[in-house]
């Protein structure tokens, strides 16, 4: 089992994040865009309704108008850095200073309603509050195959962990910053947010998971079903020790 990471190891001598009831200036949403220019206003407009006083980052790859769109509608705006989406989704994550980093698809797929029970959690002491689009049968929004997967994927993550994780391609989280900043990830490839839920889980951090509905999305998909999975199963069987600073 990995070290433990410094944040949780100095768990009760640090202050928890309690702020006024609707003030969310300690918060940061996240999320990298390819051409979303149908849905990025409704999804950045969803956010600062639902969490007023947050910001929202946007690391944007487009060669349509989804960026001007973001900066339309109060969004900070940077360009992704080369790579791919991992190293876009890192930088994302790390672009802003707040105490807690919200990650978000910027496709509609994700009910924006649920956003103060992530920070709710987090701010009560967990590490990392997550959503599952699953369920006990797949979402309309969901091919059958795409949802068998899913739920193959968790069940090996879950024998890695030595705990129950119940999505790990969920793109919709709300992270500590410590836990963001602790580790040494690796952005090489896809699949990221496989790592994003793996790793503080196999180090021992402390996680939620609320089920949430999934929508159909805005736009066309983004999805490389083999290349991703292939990726997913990279990630899921290596013999991981997540690094930490």
């Amino acid at each position: 089992m990995a070290a433990r990471p410094r944040c949780l190891q100095c768990r009760e001598r640090r202050p928890s994040l309690t702020t006024g009831p609707r003030d969310y200036d300690d918060v940061s949403v996240v999320m990298i865009t390819r051409n979303e220019e149908g849905a990025i206003a409704k999804v950045v407009d969803d956010a600062r309704s639902a969490l007023p006083g947050c910001e929202v980052i946007v690391v944007d790859g487009s060669s349509d108008r989804t960026p001007e769109i973001a900066k339309e509608h109060g969004a900070q705006v940077f360009r992704e850095p080369s790579g791919g989406p991992a190293p876009a989704l890192l930088y994302a994550l790390r672009a802003s200073t707040r105490p807690i980093v919200v990650t978000v698809d910027a496709d509609d797929t994700y009910p924006a309603d649920i956003y103060p029970e992530l920070v709710r959690r987090v701010r009560e002491g967990d590490d990392v509050a997550g959503t599952n689009r699953l369920g006990r049968r797949p979402p309309k929004a969901m091919p059958l195959r795409n949802w068998v997967a899913n739920v193959l994927f968790n069940v090996v993550a879950s024998v890695h962990a030595t705990r129950v994780l119940r999505d790990v391609h969920s793109g919709q989280r709300a992270y500590r910053r410590e836990i963001i900043e602790h580790f040494d990830w690796d952005t090489t490839g896809r699949a990221f947010p496989v790592d994003l839920l793996l790793w503080p889980a196999v180090a021992g951090c402390r996680i939620s998971e609320i089920d949430i509905p999934y929508r159909e999305r805005i736009g066309e998909t983004t999805l490389h079903r083999w290349i991703d999975g292939r990726e997913t199963l990279r990630r899921l069987f290596r013999r991981v020790k997540p690094r930490i600073h």
